[in-house]
């Protein structure tokens, strides 16, 4: 991973800090130290940091942990100084269980606040609002704000925010998955111009906001809506039959002759009884031809164990392994032979023909 460094793992469960969020420390170190001229001042700000983005965490793992009671991995987590992310393997499919992986990482901060709440209280140290500042006033006081703050910001009805994500399931509930989805992501487009309209007379962040909001809203509405256009598509229809293949033996000059001769990228690598050893992809050729030369087997370049995708299995299932494996091609296999090649290429083109196709039609009939 680019620009990211592992953390540790916990719950089984990888958790990466995005390189950015090292500016976000040094950031607030500076700005205290401008204004007290105190390391300790400097030391209490960037710890007011880590414990709020330890607060973020537990929200993302919130998400995490109930989406694994749903049977969901959690690939990665990821800390960006605008706040964490959860890779999940795939959303769930029932709405209900959808409602509850959104809801469950706003409820952590919930809990966390009242937690939070209910100590200040106990022990008479609660304080007027008004005499908390962004860097002042009682600590834990302003860590409980803060996660108050994230649950009212987490449940605004936009993706990518958690509430968007709330208001799709709740509508899945009732209409078809995909129109829920496009009202959703119209909501969250339409609260993004308002915060951008805001934005524009005085809160500059509103419109960092806003366009973070109308990205999210526009990506969620076309991942959706190819996930519907691909559903009940055997790969056999969109794989590549026309290929070419390399054996362990072979070495990198016989691949370049192969990417020259033809518009192929990624080979399958076929060993002396027949059976799959590996993929090479394009990248991975170009960077051992840099290092060792042409003369190098393909052997040492290729990618074992891909994993394999059967020619009735659906353009689906092939595309959500593909982004799974981090394998651009994967081979096609039918009876345990090697019956093809499948890109997240090929499926795009399959569907423009197809989409093309259509439309002729339709002309013709009309």
């Amino acid at each position: 991973m680019k620009w990211q460094w592992k953390f540790g793992t916990f719950a089984g469960i990888d958790v990466y800090i995005h390189a950015t969020f090292l500016l976000l420390i040094g950031w607030v170190g500076f700005s205290h130290w401008l204004e007290n001229n105190s390391w300790l001042e400097v030391l209490s700000g960037i710890g007011f940091i880590l414990v709020l983005f330890l607060c973020v965490l537990l929200h993302e793992y919130g998400h995490a942990l109930t989406a694994r009671h749903y049977g969901i991995k959690t690939r990665d987590i990821t800390l960006y100084p605008i706040g964490g992310v959860a890779r999940l393997e795939r959303m769930p499919e029932k709405p209900i269980e959808e409602l509850w992986v959104a809801l469950m990482g706003p409820a952590v901060n919930v809990v966390i606040a009242a937690v939070l709440f209910a100590a200040l209280f106990l022990t008479g140290n609660l304080v007027p609002l008004t005499e908390l500042g962004v860097a002042s006033g009682s600590f834990l006081e302003r860590v409980m704000v803060v996660n108050v703050s994230l649950v009212l910001f987490n449940l605004i009805p936009a993706f990518p925010m958690d509430g968007g994500r709330v208001l799709r399931a709740l509508l899945a509930m009732r209409i078809d998955y995909v129109r829920a989805t496009q009202i959703a992501a119209s909501i969250g487009q339409g609260l993004a111009l308002l915060f951008g309209l805001i934005g524009l007379f005085g809160n500059a962040s509103l419109l960092f906001i806003a366009f973070f909001i109308w990205i999210g809203a526009s990506q969620e509405a076309s991942a959706v809506q190819m996930k519907n256009v691909i559903s009940g598509i055997p790969v056999g229809r969109a794989m590549l039959t026309d290929y070419k293949s390399l054996s362990p033996r072979d070495p990198l000059s016989r691949m370049a002759q192969l990417i020259l001769a033809g518009s192929q990228h990624d080979f399958p690598v076929i060993d002396d009884n027949g059976r799959i050893a590996g993929v090479v992809t394009r990248d991975d050729f170009l960077s051992a031809l840099t290092q060792h030369g042409q003369n190098i087997a393909v052997s040492a370049v290729m990618r074992s164990s891909p994993p394999e995708v059967d020619s009735y299995e659906m353009v689906e299932s092939a595309l959500m392994r593909i982004q799974e494996s981090g394998f651009p091609t994967l081979p096609v296999t039918h009876s345990g032979q090697l019956v093809g090649i499948i890109t997240a290429e090929n499926i795009t083109e399959y569907l423009m023909i197809r989409t093309a196709l259509r439309t002729s039609q339709a002309v013709t009939l009309s």
